[in-house]
């Protein structure tokens, strides 16, 4: 909500959110405005908002001892801030990398877990644990732009993957093709009921 747009309201107060804090991540900015939110009093939550890179405060004069005391708050928040460990939605945005990758790369390492969150979800009993990640070490990989070759790797993988598995169907079809010709054995001669068989078996061998 834009200042201009906050005539009736006397008290104000930004913070502007430093690029080590965002990493140039709206989505970022967004999950930090929620955090400072679950820290207020239920009541001023939808005082404090987003506006641009800032955060702000408004709130009517009649409330100027609450005003003070949520500014203190949120000040004592954002020391710091950018140490807030980044959660799924927020690394995606800032590697700009997809579930599916952030799945995979968590899952064989090159993405370091920080540890664990468990929520609950707005207006509902469930809760949900999901991974987090140190900011530090999210910055790092953006920095270094290893997010490509963590592609190409992958895409190495895939193909050689895809060869394996050509290859071994490729064996077992010819396997199956070199398999030696059943030999006949007198009880199949005697399934397949030979012309005469049936004399000779009652005349015996020939003298």
């Amino acid at each position: 909500m834009r200042k201009e747009q906050k005539n009736d309201v006397e008290l104000l107060k930004t913070w502007r959110l430093v690029p080590a804090a965002t990493m140039g991540s709206t989505v970022r900015a967004k999950g930090i405005l929620m955090e400072l939110r679950a820290r207020v009093p239920a009541p001023a939550k939808k005082s404090l908002d987003l506006d641009g890179g800032e955060i702000t405060l408004v709130m009517p004069a009649s409330q100027k001892a609450e005003f003070h005391a949520i500014s203190a708050i949120v000040a004592n928040l954002l020391d710091g801030i950018e140490r807030l460990p980044v959660i799924p939605r927020e690394i995606q945005d800032i590697l700009t990398i997809t579930t599916s990758e952030r799945h995979r790369w968590l899952a064989d390492g090159r993405l370091p877990s920080a540890g664990t969150r468990t929520v609950r979800l707005n207006g509902r009993a469930r809760r949900i644990t999901f991974h987090v990640f140190d900011p530090k070490v999210v910055e790092d990989i953006l920095d270094r732009g290893v997010v490509d070759e963590w592609r190409d790797e992958d895409a190495i993988t895939k193909a050689e993957n895809r060869r394996r598995a050509a290859y071994q169907a490729k064996l077992t079809r010819s396997l199956k093709k070199s398999k030696p010709a059943k030999v006949r054995t007198m009880a199949d001669a005697d399934a397949s009921k030979l012309d005469g068989w049936d004399e000779f078996g009652r005349d015996g061998f020939l003298k």
